[in-house]
């Protein structure tokens, strides 16, 4: 590997982290706003915001280059499952604690093993089979009976993480064809398109300064996060960057203690170590069966 290659999965690995960063202030800031303000019009703020700075930013390089693609429904349809997730870990946030949250989403890697065997048909080994288990028993301490996760809330971030599974098998197929940029591009005009019409029953300007800000904080931190990952994804190979996603659990269970005072507890604590032990497991597992397969 050359020093150019090295300093490009540098920046793909501080990429992720920086992402994972930004994800966990939107998460808390969201949880810290929507006891105020309605839902729907945070979630509407935040794809507006995304939709706009994007397009602003990459309309100078790409003009309308950038809105061109070889499939204009299968886009729709990313787009409306990326909003359908937004939505779920919004409500998910209203009922659960950051940490916990952040570990549940971690899932999804897992959830993907799944899909990748029933729904495309494709060879999961008996150890991948393992982890996907032992993720799953890890979400299970979290919302188990008495804990700091109410179990009739629990539907709520498990379905979100098989939606954003769904989303993120459909984006792995059209990377192959699709500009990431576009992609990205069109997630936050299809998220906004549909937010304008669900937020209309619901919206108010009665709002503070401070909840202006903080809904202007979510609709940076949604933007920039999900940039970095693009960025992340781009510079190093997923490899070098999916370990660092699991970060993101130790930043929600910061902002979390220091915007909430909330600390996981034992059991809780025990899950979220398990899913992440899990999840770099697989990942790990699914880099060594790659030359094997080609």
């Amino acid at each position: 590997m050359t020093p150019d290659s090295h300093k490009h999965v540098f920046v793909g690995m501080a990429c992720a982290v920086a992402a994972m960063a930004c994800l966990a202030v939107l998460d808390s800031a969201n949880k810290y706003l929507t006891v105020s303000v309605p839902l729907l019009m945070v979630l509407w703020f935040r794809y507006v915001f995304q939709a706009v700075a994007t397009t602003a930013v990459m309309w100078p390089q790409r003009r309308w280059t950038m809105f061109r693609t070889h499939n204009y429904t299968l886009q729709m349809v990313r787009g409306i499952l990326l909003l359908l997730c937004s939505l779920l870990g919004f409500a998910s946030l209203q009922r659960m604690p950051v940490a916990e949250f952040s570990a549940i989403a971690m899932l999804t890697p897992l959830v993907v093993t799944i899909m990748a065997r029933f729904v495309l048909k494709e060879h999961v080994s008996r150890i991948r089979w393992l982890f996907v288990l032992g993720g799953l028993l890890g979400a299970l301490l979290i919302v188990r009976p008495g804990g700091s996760v109410h179990t009739d809330a629990a539907w709520l971030p498990l379905s979100m993480v098989v939606v954003y599974a769904a989303f993120q098998i459909l984006t792995s197929r059209m990377a192959k064809t699709e500009n990431l940029v576009t992609m990205h591009i069109y997630t936050g005009w299809v998220g906004t398109a549909i937010a304008s019409l669900l937020v209309l029953g619901v919206w108010t300007t009665d709002l503070t300064p401070f909840q202006w800000l903080l809904m202007c904080v979510i609709g940076l931190a949604g933007t920039l996060g999900h940039y970095l990952l693009i960025v992340a994804f781009s510079r190093a190979p997923a490899s070098s960057v999916s370990p660092f996603l699991y970060s993101s659990i130790a930043f929600a269970t910061l902002a979390g203690w220091l915007v909430f005072s909330h600390i996981p507890d034992l059991w809780a604590t025990l899950g979220i170590l398990l899913i992440a032990l899990c999840g770099l497991g697989a990942g790990w597992i699914s880099q060594r069966e790659v030359p094997a397969s080609s």
